[in-house]
């Protein structure tokens, strides 16, 4: 087994029709920015009506249709957050956890240990987070929050610090594939190739995505040295 083998987002995504929420992080081939990207997918009609929202550089998940809003607890939340030095990427409202947390004097690992992964049984599904640092040079963290077991009797916190290493990137997403209750994604991160065109590895994300789950896609591209960013976002519903 290849420890160290790497594969294309689109090899990684094309095979699993239902990967849930994912996260990728990573340095773009000629290591001039850093690259974050954030997609949802959703199942139930609840889940679907959704799309992305960017407004002063916070980007949050909002109601397609406000009139056919089940229950906004876990699908309504800022994803991606800007703080200070930082940039905080996660697939619920520990978003805010971690900014507030980290204002106060805490790590985003210690700011974690405050949550756990969500109470939607019999999935229990994973809290996903990331964050992008930017002080003296760029590296990135990763954590995953999920049960222990099948009951949700415990929550497991896993937290992966990487270097920026240009043209590596790591992707971490909720589910490992369709099921009934859904199977949580297991073990590190995994490795993929980047790319230093923000378009192209959008598309790429996009069309690999399953077709009839995906709902909204962000990317975005930091300037390392000058902290300007590029970014892209695709709604399904529009």
């Amino acid at each position: 087994m290849n420890v160290y083998k790497t594969n294309s987002i689109g090899a990684l995504l094309k095979p699993n029709d239902y990967a849930g929420r994912g996260i990728v992080i990573g340095t773009s081939p000629d290591n001039k920015n850093a690259v974050c990207a954030y997609f949802i997918m959703g199942r139930s009609a609840n889940s679907r009506n959704r799309v992305f929202a960017l407004e002063n550089g916070v980007l949050r998940t909002e109601p397609f249709d406000s009139s056919k809003v089940q229950d906004p607890s876990l699908i309504i939340y800022n994803a991606v957050r800007k703080n200070k030095n930082t940039l905080v990427a996660t697939n619920g409202d520990q978003t805010d956890t971690v900014v507030s947390l980290m204002n106060e004097g805490k790590s985003f690992k210690e700011a974690l240990e405050t949550r756990k992964f969500e109470p939607d049984a019999p999935n229990f599904t994973p809290r996903i987070s990331g964050i992008l640092y930017f002080e003296n040079g760029f590296r990135y963290e990763m954590s995953i929050l999920k049960s222990i077991d099948e009951n949700g009797s415990d929550c497991c916190r896993n937290t992966f610090s990487y270097p920026s290493k240009p043209g590596l990137g790591h992707f971490i997403h909720t589910y490992i594939g369709n099921g009934e209750p859904l199977p949580t994604f297991c073990g590190e991160p995994e490795r993929i190739y980047t790319s230093d065109d923000i378009d192209a590895f959008t598309a790429e994300l996009w069309e690999n995505l399953n077709e009839e789950n995906k709902i909204s896609l962000y990317v975005r591209y930091t300037d390392i040295e000058s902290g300007e960013y590029t970014d892209r976002l695709i709604n399904k519903n529009n």
